[in-house]
């Protein structure tokens, strides 16, 4: 696939990149990569590390298309370079305001057929944009440039007609997502799964969690997974009213949060910042785990038995199995309670399974996961 990969700065886009170039290459399946924002540097020797955005506007402009201009002369005829991957933004919010980072004819020349947007928790974006660049920005305003980004990343999609092959991708708080990234490029044929589950109010439960990991872990073996809990700013908003409540300013972040980076540094984060998006937290989690169903391919639903024998279903998870249903995706639930589902879920759910194990084995026997080795062993 010719993939155009956006997100905000702060993500930190190139090493994430550098990482699926490298397990491409471990797999045989290496594909031409490119960094808009390398290339724009090289093109302007004079800009200072890191004041690029500073520039006005109209050289901006200028750098940019010498660079797209240099990638088109580099992968044409496309049937030579089938697979590659451009590091780019759809939009900038700086000094200038907002303003975008694309132009349109030159994005047809390149012919890209897919589009992903990478996300990051936002504390940790909000970290690293003021670690690599002179700038004030709030964490309101890392929320707002964010949907900014997926909005227009998803509108300049569906411009160049790829209206199913705008992916939304977390970087993943706890592990890196390259693999998913990889398989997006290189193996866009592989079943594409949504894995549900229960997540704030299980969260002081040890067994539940670990039965929720093991599922997570064995859906990421076979299936390109868009899990939600690869953004988990809902903690950060939990944490931040708890130190509210104590009289606290400020709260430090795990270093785990970095999405994999080997360091010791603890993110300092305002509360106040904090409690001034919660609306944008709970908002954006609503809007996003409904982006990652609806480009799935289907649902895979684990309701786990809690003390009692009550059944491990949100209501999260109810809008999520709700809304595949509706969006004419496969839905498929493990149910672990010895209670009997309601008729919510079995009017709803293509198949019903007691434990991972059987739902695995039904995939694999209907063909749904894909030939060959995955993981290059």
């Amino acid at each position: 696939m010719r993939a155009v990969v956006t997100g905000q700065i702060g993500i930190d886009k190139k090493p994430y990149l550098k990482s699926v170039a490298e397990l491409a290459g471990q797999r045989g399946k290496g594909f031409d990569m490119f960094h808009v924002g390398n290339m724009m540097y090289t093109e302007g020797p004079d800009i200072r590390p890191g004041r690029i955005l500073d520039l006005p506007l109209s050289r901006l402009s200028s750098l940019r298309r010498a660079a797209f201009k240099d990638i088109i002369s580099q992968t044409t005829p496309v049937e030579e370079h089938p697979d590659l991957v451009v590091n780019t933004h759809a939009t900038f919010r700086w000094r200038h305001g907002l303003f975008s980072a694309f132009d349109f004819d030159q994005m047809n020349a390149l012919q890209p057929n897919m589009f992903i947007c990478l996300l990051d928790n936002v504390e940790v974006v909000h970290h690293r944009l003021h670690s690599e660049h002179d700038i004030e920005a709030t964490l309101k305003d890392c929320m707002v440039w964010r949907e900014e980004e997926i909005i227009v990343t998803e509108l300049l999609a569906h411009a160049m007609g790829c209206h199913n092959d705008f992916y939304i991708l977390s970087r993943g708080r706890h592990q890196d997502t390259a693999e998913t990234a990889l398989r997006l490029v290189t193996r866009p044929e592989m079943r594409k799964v949504y894995p549900s589950f229960p997540m704030s109010h299980v969260m002081d439960m040890p067994d539940v969690l670990a039965e929720i990991e093991s599922f997570r872990a064995e859906l990421a073996k076979h299936f390109i997974t868009f899990d939600p809990a690869d953004v988990d700013e809902k903690l950060l908003l939990d944490n931040g009213i708890a130190a509210a409540k104590e009289g606290r300013d400020w709260i430090e972040v795990e270093p785990h949060a970095f999405g994999g980076r080997d360091t010791d540094e603890m993110i300092r984060v305002n509360v106040r910042e904090i409690l001034d998006i919660a609306g944008d937290v709970d908002g954006q989690i609503y809007m996003r785990d409904f982006k990652l169903v609806d480009q799935s391919d289907m649902i895979v639903s684990l309701v786990p038995e809690l003390a009692g024998g009550i059944p491990g279903l949100s209501s999260g998870v109810e809008r999520e199995l709700h809304h595949a249903f509706e969006h004419t995706k496969e839905v498929y639930v493990v149910w672990k309670p010895k209670k009997n589902p309601s008729p919510f879920i079995t009017e709803t759910a293509t198949k019903i399974f007691s434990s991972v194990d059987e739902a695995l084995a039904y995939f694999k026997d209907e063909g749904m996961f894909a030939p060959g080795n995955l993981f290059g062993h």
